[in-house]
């Protein structure tokens, strides 16, 4: 499959490769938007947000995963994804995502918490409601 309308991409998380092998595309959500990176692409380095991760093997299998915080680094025809966690849509465990998105917002509810303990709770629920959101599609 190796070819000029392919690229390489790896897809890392701490506990492991999830993904290496050859792609036509690649599209996430970065903190300024929607990307998607095909062979010969500049050099990019960018945050990603909570999404979904989709590579394109070839014309008929795309690979799909529920995506958390992270980033991007695409260079010299290569692409490096790396993720706090990469679930695929279908292991998205729905209840036990409701009940972590109403302990963020019970966290966001405490006006005693503390700037950071905010962030926190804030980045928590950004990437549960894009996980729910995934989950139900």
């Amino acid at each position: 499959m190796a070819g000029q309308n392919t690229f390489t991409v790896e897809v890392l998380t701490p506990e492991g490769e999830v993904f290496n092998g050859e792609v036509i595309q690649l599209s996430t959500r970065t903190v300024t938007g929607e990307i998607g990176v095909l062979a010969s692409h500049v050099p990019v380095l960018a945050a990603l947000r909570p999404n979904l991760l989709r590579l394109k093997i070839s014309d008929s299998e795309t690979k799909r995963w529920a995506q958390s915080h992270g980033m991007l680094q695409v260079f010299a025809n290569h692409a490096q994804v790396l993720l706090q966690e990469a679930i695929e849509p279908e292991n998205l465990d729905q209840a036990a995502l409701e009940e972590e998105k109403s302990d963020a917002e019970a966290r966001l509810a405490d006006d005693s918490l503390g700037e950071a303990a905010r962030e926190v709770a804030e980045r928590d629920l950004e990437r549960v409601e894009a996980f729910l959101s995934i989950a139900q599609t």
